[in-house]
């Protein structure tokens, strides 16, 4: 194999992505176009508000947003605006927003029961409104969603012009309102909103049921349930192994999931395997439990053992300290050597410590093709003053003699913050600093002992030069040639020809390789016991 730079190992990896985007984008196309099956799951109430809007409007998904009137408002003071238009992107629901120095609060007529609350973002400066001014809290009920909350330093923080904070609620009664207050303490702030969506959730997706005995609790005795009295902040939500899933390609719920690039942190043996041509069968979880193209894709460690028993395939996600997190993991097997429970037993490490010794999914599912979940709840506590922290998330092989194949598999990720005490406002993130530029000019005064410089700099030219020459005449000179010196023809002695194939199999046992551009036939033995 030909030994690839890092620059040139990172750059192939994005040219495979951008291949896998592309096939499970016309996949995705297939699916819609060839059956018009409706989404999995239809939610009862789904209310897109264009926040300071006159009018409604279509994103680009062709999604209906409706305007932002009256009849959710209540009669405090408020001021709406137009801010301008971006320059990347869907606009909808960002190219207005409500704003006020006072408090505002919108009130929703909604079916009782678990909800998604998600609040959107576009932090910029509104006429007057500066855009560092922007500090306040947000309230449904009891629960406290944001305080002292900074758009503007979470939109530096996450390096986009937008974003959206989602949430979710169980609501108990027919009435919603949601209360934006300006930080009282700080002079001109004003808070404000550009879109509110809330959309109803199966009453089993995430909260316990009442005869649910609940899911393990890492480094706890007891098990966990989600109650209906608690709230949740969706903090993290991936595809693993595969492309990002946009809101409206969810199970009718208009959840966003990420790929998972950005938060591996141990994973470069790790491949990709993909599997588009496997009918799913939905017999142990709900089918709008996750779109399906999260189990169509994966990231396995690879098929070596040697290296697979070396390494902790892990993901690291920074938190705010103080919270108890809900973790759920998608899987789906769906490589044809793993067949029977057995084949493939990994360990799942949740905060460095083991919540799983013996993961198998098949033995969960009951066979190929059958996704399911598993979940957990772990406390991330504090230590000393620090504010926020990293969560892992890794697999590791099960010890030889209890799995065929010493390898561990993921296809997805959701990561939930819950409440305290109806608390789930954490800190802002740092001020990211910004160093000014260097204007100094150079000095123009000459130095007195200029001649001698000159003169320095004459002699160093010349005797520069002078060891060039003998240099190129010891190298280039007449010689005769050496036999059976033993170096490879093209290339030194010590030149050494190595590198990795980081390979990923769809069902039909071809290799999708994250080091170049080609496919080629594998039989079954290069799958290593």
């Amino acid at each position: 194999m030909k030994n690839f730079t890092k620059r040139s190992l990172v750059l192939q990896k994005k040219i495979s992505a951008l291949i896998l985007f592309q096939l499970t984008f016309l996949h995705s196309l297939i699916i819609v176009s060839a059956d018009g099956s409706p989404m999995p799951y239809t939610p009862h109430d789904n209310i897109a508000l264009d926040c300071g809007s006159i009018d409604n409007n279509t994103d680009l998904a062709g999604r209906s947003w409706i305007a932002d009137n009256t009849i959710y408002l209540d009669k405090s003071d408020k001021l709406s605006v137009i801010s301008s238009s971006l320059t990347k992107g869907d606009s909808i629901p960002y190219r207005t927003s409500r704003l006020s120095r006072s408090q505002f609060t919108y009130s929703f007529t909604v079916t009782p029961g678990p909800k998604f609350i998600r609040l959107h973002f576009y932090p910029t400066s509104y006429l007057e409104f500066s855009r560092s001014n922007a500090f306040f809290d947000v309230h449904i009920g009891r629960y406290t969603l944001l305080k002292g909350f900074s758009p503007a330093l979470t939109a530096d923080y996450l390096k986009s012009e937008v974003f959206s904070k989602e949430f979710c609620i169980n609501v108990d009664d027919q009435n919603m309102t949601i209360l934006f207050t300006p930080n009282p303490n700080m002079l001109d702030s004003y808070a404000f909103v550009n879109g509110i969506e809330i959309v109803s959730m199966p009453s089993n997706l995430y909260y316990s049921t009442d005869n649910d005995t609940g899911f393990s609790f890492v480094n706890q005795l007891n098990p966990y349930r989600i109650l209906k009295n608690q709230a949740l902040e969706t903090v993290y939500r991936l595809n693993v192994g595969g492309s990002s899933i946009s809101p409206a390609q969810d199970t009718g719920m208009y959840r966003s999931w990420s790929d998972d690039e950005e938060y591996l942190t141990d994973g470069e043996p790790s491949v990709l395997p993909v599997n588009f041509s496997i009918n799913l069968s939905f017999s142990v979880i709900p089918n709008y439990s996750a779109p399906i193209p999260v189990y169509w894709t994966a990231r396995t460690m690879g098929i070596n053992k040697t290296v697979n028993e070396n390494y902790r395939l892990t993901w690291e996600f920074r938190v705010d300290s103080g919270f108890t997190y809900y973790v759920r993991l998608h899987f789906c097997e769906f490589q044809v050597e793993i067949t029977k429970p057995g084949d493939r037993v990994f360990q799942i490490y949740i905060d460095n410590i083991v919540a799983e010794h013996q993961a198998d999914v098949i033995s969960w599912a009951g066979g190929r093709g059958v996704p399911v979940y598993t979940d957990y709840t772990v406390m991330i506590g504090t230590a000393g003053t620090e504010r926020k922290r990293n969560l892992s998330i890794a697999l590791h092989p099960a010890p030889a003699w209890r799995t065929k194949y010493s390898d561990a598999i993921l296809n997805g990720v959701e990561i939930f913050k819950l409440s305290n005490d109806g608390n789930l406002a954490g800190p802002n993130p740092d001020r990211i600093p910004i160093i000014p530029p260097n204007n100094s000019l150079p000095s123009t005064t000459r130095p007195k002992n200029n001649r001698r410089t000159i003169f320095l700099i004459v002699i160093g030219v010349l005797s520069g030069f002078l060891a060039l020459s003998v240099l190129c005449f010891l190298i280039f000179r007449p010689k005769s040639g050496v036999e059976g010196s033993g170096r490879s023809e093209g290339y030194p002695s010590w030149y050494q020809i190595s590198g990795k194939d980081y390979s990923s199999m769809d069902g039909s046992g071809k290799v999708y390789s994250s080091v170049g551009i080609h496919s080629k036939n594998i039989s079954c033995p290069d799958f290593k016991h």
